[in-house]
């Protein structure tokens, strides 16, 4: 089996009610699978394709963090309930396919955030480097 990723999606923007609360969040699960928040400013915080700002239209998603392995799926969830957020599934076997792993939790905002392990696999490369100008 075969998963391409970094080929669709460019950025996933979070509309919150409460940024610094979000940040709170995203900063301990962010932390968890080995990220972290990597650009901030007035307004917002990013972490790679990843961007929260304040809004009205508050988001309602299912957002899925890769993780390196089964224990990053279990670190993931402990970070997440300790930050105060609602368990939305503890980490264990889904049914999705042979391997996966994953485990859920509701942000502040009642997004659906995952970690997710697909089973040993091996990365063709750790990003993708995008170089502007070329």
């Amino acid at each position: 089996m075969q998963f391409h990723q970094g080929r669709l999606i460019d950025h996933v923007h979070l509309v919150v009610r409460d940024l610094e609360a979000s940040k709170r969040f995203y900063a301990a699960v962010l932390a968890s699978v080995g990220r972290s928040i990597t650009h901030e400013g007035p307004g917002f915080f990013a972490s790679d394709e990843l961007f929260v700002s304040p809004g009205d239209a508050i988001s309602h998603v299912h957002l899925a963090f890769q993780a390196a392995d089964r224990e990053t799926v279990r670190r993931f969830h402990a970070a997440a309930l300790a930050a105060g957020v609602r368990d939305n599934g503890g980490p264990g076997e889904r049914q999705y396919h042979p391997g996966y792993y994953g485990a859920f939790a509701l942000d502040p905002d009642g997004n659906n955030i995952e970690a997710v392990h697909h089973g040993p696999a091996t990365r063709s490369a750790e990003s993708v480097l995008i170089t502007a100008g070329g």
